[in-house]
C-alpha cells in the first residue's frame, strides 16, 4: 500500500517487491510458510507477549498501597509508578512500530521483550523509588516496542482472510483479558506473596518467551538496501504523544489552564504539528508511510480506534472506585468483580470473525459500539445501595460483549491491505490511537464525573457521556469502507518467499460483497 517516492515506494515495484529493499519484504516472512501447529505457535507466542505488556498497565494499581509503605513514596511520587509506564508506552509506540519494519520483526520483538523483562526484574528487585520509577519507564520502554512486533508478526504471518481474522480475534481477546486480568493478578499475588512479584513474575514468563521466539521465528534477513529510521520523525512523534499523554492528566490535578497542563499540550501540539511538515516535505523513510494514512480503511479506522479506546480505557477506572469507594470492596473483591467483564469481552472476541462474515466489517462496529453504549447506559444507572448483579452484572455482560464484537472488525479494517514493509507503522499507529484516545477520554470524563454533585452522580454522568461516545464510535464508522479492502499484490507473500497454502476455507461474500 505504501506507494510514491523514498519511503514509500514499497509498493511501487511489481510484485509488490520493496524497492528500497530489492529483495521484497523478507522479515517474517518465512513465518507464512509454517502451517497448522507452526502458526498456531506463533499466534501463542504474539498473545502471550502482549498479555504482558497490557497486563503491566494495571498489575500494580492494587500493589500501590503497599510499595507506598516499603519503600517510602509520598502521595506524588507514587502516581509516577504507574504514569511512568503508560507516558512511555503510549509515546514511543509509533517509533515502536517502524522499528520492526525497518530492521525485522524477530529482532524488535526480542530487543523488546528483553527491555521488558530485565527492567521488570530490577523494578522488582528497587530499594528506592527513584529507582522503581525509571525502572517502569523502561519497562513502557520495552512495551512500546515489544506491542506493535506481535501485531505486525501476526499479519505477516497469517494472510488476509478468515485465518488472519481469527488470529487477530484471538489476539484482541488476550489483550482483553489482560486488561481486566491486571488487578485480580495484582491483588492476588501482593496478598499471598508481595508486591516485587507484579514485577519479578515478567522475568520468567520473558525468559521462556524469548527462547519460544527464538525457536518459531523466522530469522531477519539481510535487506539488499539499508533503510534508515526517521530520526527527526521519530524524536517529533515521541515528544508530541509524550507531551499530550503527559499534559491531558495534568487538567485533572491543574485544571485545563494551568501550566502544566498548558505545557504538555502546547508542547505535544506543536511537535506533532512539526511531525507533519517534516514527513511531508523532508522524510526520504517517513516514520508513518504517506500511503498508510490515504488510506479509508487505515485514516478512518484510527480515527474509530481513537474514540474506542476514550470509551472502553476510562471504564475501568471508574468502575474500580465505584466497587471500592461506594461498595467498600476490598481488592481482591474488585479484580474478582472484573471477571464477568473480562469472560464476556473473551467469549464475543472469539466470535467476531462469525459475525464479520455474516454481516461484514463495517456493520459489525456499527452494531457493537451500540450495544456498548446500551450496556454503559444500564451501567449509568447504579446507585449507593446497588447489589452486584442488578447494578454490575447485567451491565457488565452487555457492554463487554459490545467491546469484545468491536475491537476485532476495527483492527481487521485497519491492517488490510496493508504493504508488508508498512505493517509495522500500522501497528503503532493503531496502537498509539488506542492509547492515546483513552488517556484524553480519562481526562476529560473525571472532569465530567467532577461537575457532579457527590460521587455516584459523578460516575452516572461519567457513564452517560461514555455512552454517548460509544454513539459516536457508530456514526463515525459509517465512514469505513463497507469491507475490508482485498488484498493486494503488497500483502502477498513475494515469489522468493510462497506462502502456505491456508488451513482455513476461503472467504465467502457476504453483505456488499454478495451483491457484486
Amino acid at each position: 500500500m505504501a506507494g510514491g517516492t523514498g519511503g514509500d515506494a514499497g509498493s511501487a515495484a511489481p510484485g509488490g517487491r520493496c524497492a528500497a529493499d530489492g529483495q521484497g519484504d523478507q522479515d517474517g516472512q518465512g513465518a507464512r510458510g509454517a502451517r497448522g501447529d507452526g502458526r498456531r505457535a506463533v499466534l501463542a507466542l504474539a498473545c502471550a507477549a502482549q498479555f504482558m505488556v497490557i497486563l503491566d498497565v494495571s498489575v500494580v494499581n492494587v500493589a500501590l498501597p503497599s510499595i507506598k509503605d516499603s519503600l517510602g513514596f509520598d502521595a506524588v511520587a507514587l502516581q509516577w509508578v504507574v504514569g511512568a509506564y503508560a507516558i512511555a508506552f503510549a509515546g514511543l509506540l509509533l517509533l515502536g512500530g517502524r522499528l520492526a519494519d525497518l530492521y525485522g520483526r524477530r529482532r524488535v520483538f526480542l530487543c523488546g521483550l528483553a527491555l521488558f523483562s530485565l527492567s521488570s526484574l530490577v523494578g522488582g528487585l528497587a530499594g528506592a523509588p527513584g529507582v522503581l520509577i525509571a525502572m517502569r519507564a523502561v519497562q513502557g520502554l520495552g512495551a512500546a516496542v515489544l506491542a506493535p512486533a506481535t501485531l505486525t508478526i501476526l499479519t505477516t504471518t497469517f494472510a488476509e482472510g478468515q485465518g488472519r481474522t481469527r488470529a487477530l480475534a484471538t489476539w484482541t481477546a488476550v489483550s482483553s483479558a489482560g486488561g481486566a486480568a491486571g488487578n485480580l493478578i495484582g491483588g492476588v499475588l501482593t496478598q499471598s506473596l508481595s508486591w516485587r512479584w507484579t514485577l519479578l513474575i515478567n522475568a520468567p514468563i520473558g525468559l521462556l518467551t524469548g527462547l519460544l521466539a527464538l525457536r518459531l521465528l523466522p530469522a531477519d534477513r539481510a535487506r539488499a538496501a539499508a533503510r534508515r529510521l526517521d530520526v527527526p520523525g521519530a524524536a517529533l512523534a515521541t515528544i508530541g504523544v509524550t507531551g499530550l499523554v503527559f499534559g491531558v492528566p495534568q487538567a485533572e490535578r491543574h485544571g485545563w489552564a494551568g501550566p502544566a497542563t498548558l505545557a504538555g499540550l502546547g508542547g505535544g501540539a506543536l511537535a506533532l504539528a512539526g511531525l507533519w511538515w517534516v514527513e511531508a516535505r523532508h522524510a526520504g523513510d517517513p516514520l508513518i508511510p504517506r500511503a498508510l494514512l490515504r488510506a479509508p480503511g487505515v485514516r478512518v479506522g484510527n480515527a474509530v480506534m481513537l474514540l474506542a479506546g476514550a470509551c472502553f480505557i476510562p471504564m475501568w477506572y471508574f468502575l474500580s472506585l465505584y466497587m471500592q469507594d461506594v461498595l467498600h470492596y476490598g481488592a481482591l473483591a474488585t479484580g474478582l468483580g472484573f471477571l464477568p467483564h473480562t469472560l464476556a469481552g473473551i467469549v464475543a472476541a472469539r466470535l467476531a470473525p462469525l459475525a464479520m462474515r455474516r454481516v461484514g466489517a463495517r456493520a459489525l462496529i456499527v452494531a457493537s459500539a451500540l450495544l456498548a453504549a446500551g450496556g454503559f447506559l444500564w451501567q449509568s444507572a447504579l446507585g449507593p445501595h446497588s447489589d452486584y448483579v442488578t447494578g454490575l452484572l447485567g451491565p457488565a455482560l452487555v457492554m463487554s460483549t459490545g467491546m469484545g464484537l468491536l475491537i476485532t472488525p476495527i483492527t481487521t479494517t485497519v491492517t488490510s491491505g496493508v504493504a508488508p514493509d508498512a505493517a509495522g507503522a500500522a501497528s503503532g499507529l493503531m496502537n498509539a490511537a488506542r492509547q492515546v484516545g483513552g488517556t484524553f477520554g480519562l481526562a476529560v470524563l473525571v472532569s465530567v464525573a467532577g461537575t457532579a454533585a457527590g460521587a455516584v452522580a459523578g460516575y452516572q454522568r461519567a457513564f452517560w457521556a461514555i455512552a454517548g461516545l460509544c454513539a459516536l464510535v457508530a456514526a463515525l464508522a459509517a465512514a469505513l469502507p463497507p469491507s475490508p479492502p482485498a488484498r493486494t499484490t503488497d500483502a502477498r507473500p513475494t515469489p522468493d518467499t510462497p506462502d502456505a497454502p491456508d488451513d482455513d476455507p476461503p472467504d465467502q461474500p457476504t453483505g456488499a460483497e454478495a451483491t457484486r
